[in-house]
């Protein structure tokens, strides 16, 4: 079990209890068209031992009673009158979502990483709970890994934190536990049902949602300043400015995701960031921008200053699973050479688009993006992913040691997925150790072992700074 066992449990109640997913989850369900934009991503944990596959497999038993969004898939209703909603697959097959694979000889990372990156761009079957996990055997040095792809509308990087925190044991020898009081069945819908429970909540809500249209209009008849002031960050936020851009960075088809990982001890970044007037992300950031820099200098190109995106966690303490961010849209320092002052230059950017008025212009819009034909919407969605060229994302990971099945749970790298953009590149501290995953389109950047190279060097200028 987790935390403290019943403590942890209590905590796992509410993960992923919301019957309907929310405007931003309906929108990536409803607009995906993988793999060049998909929004299914792949998270790698590597554990420090191999636990027999008959303990692997009733350790996930446990957890489908224990978090039963796990064993639900998403049904669309007949008509597009409302979102999606979570329904019980009465057909839930465990071992087709669980499966196992031995590595041969000599079990390298870089052999789990080609299974992953081959794994994410095959799709998932929207008919089922939208989550494959694989069983590495054969890791070098007599550990294992897993590999789990899941669609982003499940969780995000927040909500997998939580999930692994809470349903991982703190010792060794734990063991699943019995099953919670309220770990029970939830409702079953068909496309019909789903309409019909969607269509009676939107008429229960129209007259909440007609009243803030109205206040929404009336304060810019009323304050066509404050309405213009909006319009104007609006567009700063949805499409920033950029310079010249080198072709190759604008994307290919995104059909071929390339994966790699960094790692340094969370205090050591820490500390860079904080001298050159920083944050943790901060850092990461600049280093990933440093590392493109050393790449195209490589490739005979001086690097401009590049239009990214960064996730704003919009979560609260109380919240659990699902997604709780909105996009921010920026113009990143990646034409600034000297690392401090790219750190600086960013912590600037990031703090002024935080307190931009439309910063969560997408949540406005989102719930009436979800009414309109998904195809559309997915060409709209994708003109304004295309504005950002790299995505960034950070988050604090587990601060304690966890294990499952006997094993330990050493590392965690997230590969987010590539809809219309070039680089994803996340980073989560795990008990002390910054692991940075980074997906890339293959086609974007085909000397893959030279951009690998060049974002390690990018680190390395960063930590470099700390005092």
């Amino acid at each position: 079990m987790g935390r403290s066992g019943r403590e942890a449990l209590e905590e796992l109640r509410d993960w992923g209890r919301e019957p309907e997913l929310n405007p931003l989850d309906a929108l990536m369900w409803r607009t995906e068209r993988p793999p060049a934009n998909s929004w299914t991503g792949v998270v790698v944990m590597i554990f420090d031992s191999a636990p027999e596959w008959a303990r692997v497999f009733e350790a996930h038993e446990w957890a489908m009673h224990v978090v039963p969004r796990l064993a639900e898939k998403v049904v669309e209703p007949v008509v597009p009158v409302g979102p999606p909603l979570w329904t019980r697959d009465p057909n839930f097959d465990l071992s087709y979502h669980v499966r196992r694979v031995s590595l041969p000889p000599p079990g390298s990372m870089q052999q789990i990483l080609e299974i992953a990156q081959t794994q994410a761009v095959t799709p998932l079957d929207r008919s089922r709970p939208p989550w494959v996990g694989l069983y590495v055997e054969g890791v070098e040095g007599g550990r294992s890994a897993y590999i789990l792809q899941c669609q982003h509308v499940l969780m995000d990087g927040g909500g997998a934190t939580q999930l692994f925190g809470c349903i991982m044991g703190r010792r060794r020898e734990s063991h699943p536990g019995p099953l919670p009081e309220w770990a029970e069945e939830r409702a079953t819908f068909t496309s019909v049902q789903a309409t019909s429970s969607v269509l009676s909540r939107v008429v229960k809500n129209i007259p909440a949602v007609a009243g803030k249209v109205g206040i929404t209009l009336a304060n810019a008849t009323l304050n066509p300043l404050r309405a213009a002031k909006y319009a104007r960050s609006a567009a700063r936020v949805v499409a920033p400015q950029s310079h010249t851009l080198p072709d190759s960075l604008k994307g290919g088809a995104r059909t071929a995701w390339r994966f790699g990982t960094l790692e340094c001890a969370l205090t050591d970044l820490k500390k860079a960031g904080a001298a050159a007037g920083g944050t943790v992300n901060d850092a990461f950031v600049a280093a990933v921008l440093g590392g493109l820099r050393e790449y195209y200098k490589s490739q005979g190109t001086d690097l401009p200053d590049i239009p990214m995106s960064m996730p704003v966690s919009v979560r609260k303490d109380d919240q659990m699973g699902g997604n709780r961010f909105t996009p921010a849209f920026f113009t990143a320092p990646a034409g600034t050479e000297d690392p401090a002052e790219r750190i600086r230059a960013l912590h600037d950017r990031v703090l002024a688009v935080r307190k931009e008025p439309a910063l969560d212009v997408m949540g406005s819009v989102t719930p009436l993006l979800n009414f309109a034909p998904s195809s559309v919407v997915a060409t709209a969605l994708q003109q304004m992913t295309t504005s950002a060229l790299v995505t960034a994302s950070s988050w604090p990971g587990l601060k304690e040691p966890a294990y499952v099945a006997g094993a330990r749970f050493d590392k965690m790298f997230v590969f987010g997925p590539l809809p219309g953009t070039s680089m994803c590149a996340a980073m989560n501290s795990h008990v002390g150790t910054c692991c940075i995953g980074i997906n890339v389109d293959g086609a974007a950047f085909p000397n893959i072992d030279s951009l690998w190279a060049a974002i390690q060097q990018g680190l390395d200028q960063v930590l470099a700074l700390r005092k």
